[in-house]
């Protein structure tokens, strides 16, 4: 008698989870903003937006921060949780080197993303064609 059933085949090698997202948030002179936006790229970052601000501390503050230029310069990120300790530390090597390149950065947590799409687009986790049914 001949098994007609299929044979099963062991499952590729990946998480059961899904790896958890977080909004990357960094302020930063107008005049640094697509150095940081480039900067950024490498810590597999595939969505980031811009929004030009305006710096509201007194002037005090603001040279004790070393954040005199009162035009700025919003940069939201999506970044992978197991990226964004990385990406921080980058970022604050950066601020303490970089002449002029001051800034200030953090991350909120993200519960959700709407679609498995988008979530791979923002995680950097793109399936090749042969793992798409």
């Amino acid at each position: 008698m001949e098994d007609n059933r299929k044979k099963r085949t062991k499952a590729p090698d990946r998480p059961l989870t899904p790896k958890k997202l977080k909004l990357l948030v960094t302020v930063v002179n107008k005049n640094k903003a697509e150095f940081y936006v480039d900067f950024l790229q490498q810590y597999e970052i595939n969505l980031q937006l811009q929004m030009r601000a305006m710096g509201t501390a007194g002037s005090e503050l603001l040279h004790y921060l070393g954040l005199e230029e009162s035009e700025k310069q919003v940069i939201f990120s999506i970044v992978r949780e197991d990226m964004a300790p990385a990406a921080l530390r980058g970022l604050e090597e950066k601020f303490a080197t970089l002449k002029g390149g001051k800034g200030i950065a953090y991350t909120v947590p993200l519960s959700s993303a709407m679609g498995v799409a988008i979530y791979q687009f923002l995680s950097n986790n793109q399936m090749s064609g042969k793992d798409k049914k």
